[in-house]
């Protein structure tokens, strides 16, 4: 089974670091995530997830409201599933980099496609996790993209 794998900002691959917030610094404040997911259930365990390692300031179920949270709550990180009603994640995620958004994208989705990925890493993200691998690459592609490292999950 193929493992994640971290890159630097070029996107080369580098072997994962599983290093995680807490031992990088204790005196550092917890990194603040936007969720933007149309799916409840799937935002009640992105949350899970994160547990006690990241602060979720808020939630967005399309990406016309998440731009919009995001150029209001400044998030660190903005997690964006690509297909929500309105305006879809790369949509969402070009008009924030139109609009000076300094947060760091990384994508959670249900595709797999090249092309998906090509158009992701197109608007600037940094992060492209596999909902189907959510629990295992969610928080250490947060932490890849908080480095300024570029994360993928592995597909199969």
């Amino acid at each position: 089974m193929p493992t994640a794998v971290e890159s630097d900002l070029r996107c080369q691959i580098t072997p994962e670091r599983p290093q995680t917030l807490a031992e990088m610094s204790t005196s550092m404040p917890l990194p603040r995530i936007l969720i933007a997911d149309d799916q409840e259930e799937m935002v009640r365990t992105i949350a899970v997830v994160l547990g006690g390692e990241f602060d979720i300031i808020g939630t967005a179920e399309n990406g016309k409201h998440a731009v919009e949270l995001a150029t209001t709550l400044l998030p660190d990180v903005l997690l964006l599933d690509i297909s929500m009603p309105i305006v879809n994640g790369i949509e969402a995620a070009w008009r924030l980099r139109r609009l000076g958004s300094l947060a760091r994208i990384v994508f959670l989705t249900v595709h797999t496609d090249s092309d998906f990925v090509e158009a992701a890493r197109s608007t600037g993200a940094l992060g492209y996790v596999w909902k189907e691998s959510l629990a295992r690459d969610l928080a250490p592609a947060i932490r890849a993209v908080m480095r300024g490292n570029c994360f993928t999950s592995p597909f199969k």
